[in-house]
C-alpha cells in the first residue's frame, strides 16, 4: 500500500467506521450469550414442562454441530449476498431464535428454537473475522482484542444474570431478553447496508476513474474508500475453499481451533461433575470453579491478539497454552484435593488458544475473500472435532467409572495438537503457501 494521503491505514479507530465497530462488538456479545444463557435456567424450564435427558443432550451437542455445518455453508451464501447482508441474516436468526426460546411451549420447540439460534451463531462465527479484516485492516490487533474480549465477557456474564432474572421474572424473560440484545446489533449493520446502497448509486468521481501510474492502483482504491466507505470486496469463491483442503497451514489452523474448542466444550459439559467427584467439593463450589475457568479467558482475550499482531508471538503463546493445560490436567489427576482452584486456573490458560485462533484467521489471509473461506474452513472442521469429545468423555466416564481415562484423553488432544501449532506459527498466508506449492494463487 503506497502512502496516499487518503489511505485508510493508520486513521483513527472511529473515523468513518464507528457503526462497524459497534456492530462487531454487539454481534460478538450475542455469539456467546446465546450459548451461555440457556443451561443455567434449564431447571426452571423443567418446572413448566418436562425436558428429557435426550433433549438436554441434544441441546448440549447442538452448538458445535451447528457451528460446523453453518461454517461450511456460510462462505457459499456470502459469495452471493456479501458480508454485510449475511451478518444481518445471522443476527436475525440469533435474535428470532432467542426470542422463540422464551416462548417455547414444550421441550422439542425449545430444541428447535435453539437450533435456529446456533445457525445464526455458526454464521456469525465465520463472518466476524473477515468483517474485522475488511473494516479495520490497520487495527487488527486492537479490534481482535475487542472482539475476543467481548466473547470472553459474554461467556461468564449470562450465567450470573440468567438465574436471578429467572427467579424474579421467570425463565421466559431470562431467555428472551438476550434476543433483544441481539436485535440491537441489527441497527448498525442495516444502517451500513443502506449507506452502501446509497454510495453504489452515486457516480464515481471522474478523477478517480484513471489511476495515477506513479501512485498505483491502491491509491485510487483508498481514495474511493475515503469518499464512499469500505470497498465491497470479492466474496469467497468455491475455488478458494477447495484450495484450502490442500494446504497444511489451513489444516493446522483447523486443528488448533478444534483443540481450543474441545477444551472449552469438555470443560463446560463435565468440569463441575468432575470436580465434585474427584475434588470432593460441593456443586455450588464446582459451579464457582467453572466460572473461574471461564474468567481466565478474559485477560487472555485482551492480551493475545496484541501479542500476536505486534510481536508475532504465535508459537510461544501456543506452547504456553498446551503446557498449562497439561500441568492443570496432571494436577487434577494426581492431587485433585490439593489446591483445586490452582489446577482449574492453570488449565483455564488453554483459553489462550481461542483468541490466538481468531486473530490467525485474519492475519493468515491476504484479503477478506480468503479470510471468509479460511474462517469457514477452520471453524467447520474445528467445531466438528469439538462435537466429538464431550460425548466421548461422557462415554469413557460411564464405561470406566472414573475420570482418569477421560483426563488422559483430553491431555492426548493437547499433545497431538503440537505439530499443528508449529505449522500455524509460520509467518505466511494461505496465499503464500499455495504459491510456494502450486504457483499463482
Amino acid at each position: 500500500m503506497s502512502g496516499s494521503p487518503n489511505s485508510s491505514m493508520g486513521r483513527p479507530l472511529w473515523q468513518g467506521r464507528a457503526l462497524a465497530l459497534i456492530g462487531i462488538v454487539l454481534v460478538a456479545f450475542s455469539l456467546r450469550s446465546a450459548v451461555a444463557s440457556l443451561s443455567p435456567v434449564l431447571d426452571h424450564v423443567a418446572a413448566d414442562f418436562p425436558v428429557s435427558p435426550v433433549v438436554v443432550g441434544l441441546i448440549g451437542a447442538a452448538p458445535p454441530v451447528c457451528f460446523a455445518l453453518f461454517g461450511l455453508l456460510t462462505p457459499l451464501f456470502e459469495r452471493r449476498f456479501g458480508l454485510e447482508r449475511m451478518a444481518v441474516s445471522a443476527i436475525v436468526l440469533m435474535a428470532a431464535g432467542m426470542l422463540l426460546r422464551g416462548l417455547a411451549p414444550d421441550s422439542w420447540t425449545l430444541l428447535a428454537a435453539t437450533a435456529v439460534v446456533f445457525a445464526g451463531v455458526g454464521s456469525g462465527n465465520v463472518l466476524l473475522p473477515p468483517l474485522v479484516k475488511k473494516y479495520f485492516p490497520d487495527r487488527l490487533g486492537v479490534m481482535m482484542t475487542a472482539y475476543s474480549t467481548t466473547l470472553a465477557a459474554s461467556t461468564f456474564l449470562p450465567p450470573l444474570v440468567a438465574v436471578p432474572v429467572a427467579d424474579s421474572l421467570g425463565w421466559r424473560v431470562s431467555l428472551g431478553m438476550w434476543g433483544v440484545v441481539a436485535a440491537l446489533a441489527l441497527v448498525p449493520w442495516v444502517t451500513l447496508l443502506i449507506r452502501s446502497r446509497s454510495a453504489d448509486d452515486r457516480p464515481m468521481p471522474t478523477e478517480l476513474l484513471v489511476p495515477d501510474p506513479t501512485d498505483g492502483v491502491d491509491d485510487v482504491r483508498d481514495a474511493v474508500a475515503a469518499s464512499t466507505g469500505p470497498i465491497t470486496t470479492q466474496s469467497a469463491s468455491p475455488q478458494v475453499f477447495r484450495r484450502l483442503w490442500r494446504l497444511p497451514l489451513a489444516w493446522a489452523l483447523a486443528l488448533v481451533f478444534g483443540t481450543s474448542s474441545t477444551m472449552a466444550y469438555v470443560s463446560f459439559a463435565w468440569l463441575p461433575t468432575m470436580l465434585v467427584d474427584i475434588g470432593g467439593v460441593t456443586p455450588a463450589t464446582a459451579g464457582f470453579l467453572l466460572s473461574l475457568f471461564a474468567l481466565i479467558g478474559l485477560p487472555c482475550s485482551m492480551l493475545v491478539p496484541i501479542l500476536v499482531v505486534r510481536f508475532q508471538a504465535t508459537r510461544p503463546l501456543f506452547f504456553v497454552a498446551v503446557g498449562a493445560g497439561l500441568v492443570g490436567l496432571l494436577g487434577l489427576l494426581f492431587a485433585p484435593t490439593v489446591a483445586l482452584p490452582l489446577w482449574v486456573s492453570i488449565f483455564g490458560l488453554t483459553a489462550i488458544m481461542f483468541p490466538l485462533s481468531l486473530v490467525l484467521l485474519s492475519i493468515r489471509a491476504r484479503t477478506p475473500e480468503s479470510a471468509v473461506a479460511l474462517s469457514g474452513f477452520v471453524q467447520s472442521f474445528g467445531y466438528a472435532i469439538a462435537a466429538v469429545f464431550p460425548l466421548l468423555v461422557g462415554m469413557l466416564h460411564e464405561t470406566t467409572g472414573g475420570w482418569q481415562v477421560p483426563l488422559l484423553v483430553v491431555g492426548a488432544v493437547l499433545v497431538v495438537s503440537i505439530p499443528a501449532g508449529i505449522v500455524a506459527g509460520r509467518r505466511r498466508t494461505v496465499e503464500d503457501e499455495w504459491e510456494r506449492r502450486h504457483g499463482r494463487w
